[in-house]
């Protein structure tokens, strides 16, 4: 059994109690529970105000997100970007380099790090990388051809020229064909 009690409100002040308890709660035990549970685990006096203290909290929370976005970028463009660069160059697939001659000892350049350094260092990095895979896809290209070269036969004919014989099903030549076609209108 439910047991209720009566607490003396001013007529106005119980008139805002309700409103505000239809807008949020069912019941007004519920509204006033959350009320005394919101300010008892929060550690907050209800003669407080919250707002500027918010306000100021959220202003520092940004600026300190702001902050480590900047760090982020920076680190991405300082150090991750041509790390990474570097590293895909180490592990593509080039072909061993000839024996350099030794060098005699000269002081190192010093060359300037900047970000035009690396943008222009990182570009040239992509350029390589797309010559590379260019030159993969010309091998694998050649390779095709000349395995449809060593395809197909010649049969000599009792009358007329010899012919040549494809072993190759119409649409499979169909397909070859527009498949070079596309890879020319690439280029």
């Amino acid at each position: 059994m439910k047991s209720f009690s009566n607490i003396r409100f001013k007529k106005n002040t119980a008139q805002r109690f309700q409103q505000f308890s239809k807008q949020f709660f069912k019941t007004h035990t519920e509204t006033l529970e959350a009320m005394l549970d919101f300010f008892l685990f929060n550690a907050i006096s209800p003669k407080e105000t919250l707002e500027p203290s918010m306000r100021t909290l959220e202003e520092t929370v940004k600026g300190r997100i702001n902050a480590l976005i900047a760090i982020v970028k920076d680190i991405e463009k300082s150090q991750t970007k041509p790390t990474t660069a570097m590293l895909q160059l180490l592990f593509e697939h080039t072909p061993p380099k000839t024996k350099q001659p030794e060098l005699t000892a000269v002081p190192p350049l010093e060359i300037p790090l900047s970000e035009d350094s690396f943008a222009s260092s990182f570009k040239a990095i992509e350029i390589r990388k797309e010559k590379n895979e260019l030159k993969l896809e010309l091998q694998q290209c050649r390779n095709q051809f000349l395995a449809f070269l060593n395809g197909i036969e010649i049969a000599k004919s009792s009358f007329g020229k010899p012919k040549l014989i494809v072993p190759m099903a119409p649409k499979e030549l169909e397909g070859l064909k527009q498949k070079l076609k596309n890879k020319t209108d690439v280029y």
